[in-house]
């Protein structure tokens, strides 16, 4: 039992290496007999700034703990992805849930995070440092989060491309030296 408690103790130290941004919180009413009783419903996105990053949504009848709970689900639903030198995405990418849709590019080192939103919330807790997004479509918080991580779930490094493929990862990416010469052409 001991070594059971332990585990979960190791578990909650482990926790501060995530950040976590509240992104969106609503208040919810529900009309009974007396009145209507006031809820809390949050929206959070958690990541390590690493390249992992999740979001979960929480309601409650207060504010902290409904923070609480959506942080606890974002941990939970947590994903990887990959990228490029660190600070960028390897490829452009769109993303879609619902009617909201999301369009993401890489960019050059400096240009900073161009995104609205809950987009730059989720680009901050993943640890991009250069990219340009744009949302058309819904302009619904839980969507645009929803249609970024679609995205994001779909971007491959070239290792993975390679691997897939069943090459090396020089066969993969383009050579320095053909690149001019294919620009001339």
């Amino acid at each position: 039992m001991a070594e059971r408690d332990n585990r979960r103790g190791r578990d909650r130290d482990e926790t501060p290496e995530f950040a976590d941004r509240l992104v969106a919180i609503n208040r919810v009413s529900k009309t009974v007999k007396g009145g209507k009783r006031f809820g809390f419903a949050a929206l959070v996105v958690v990541g390590d700034q690493k390249g992992r990053v999740g979001f979960g949504k929480g309601k409650a009848k207060e504010v902290p703990e409904a923070i609480r709970k959506a942080t606890e689900q974002a941990k939970r639903q947590m994903i990887r992805v990959p990228l490029r030198e660190g600070r960028t995405l390897h490829h452009d990418i769109e993303g879609r849930h619902g009617a909201g849709r999301v369009i993401m590019r890489t960019a050059p080192h400096g240009t900073g995070i161009i995104a609205g939103g809950p987009m730059r919330a989720v680009f901050e807790m993943l640890g991009i440092h250069d990219v340009v997004a744009k949302s058309t479509g819904s302009q619904n918080p839980y969507n645009m989060i929803r249609a970024t991580l679609n995205g994001l779930g779909r971007v491959a490094s070239p290792r993975q491309v390679a691997q897939r493929r069943g090459k090396k990862v020089a066969d993969i990416l383009p050579k320095k030296d053909e690149a001019p010469a294919e620009a001339d052409a």
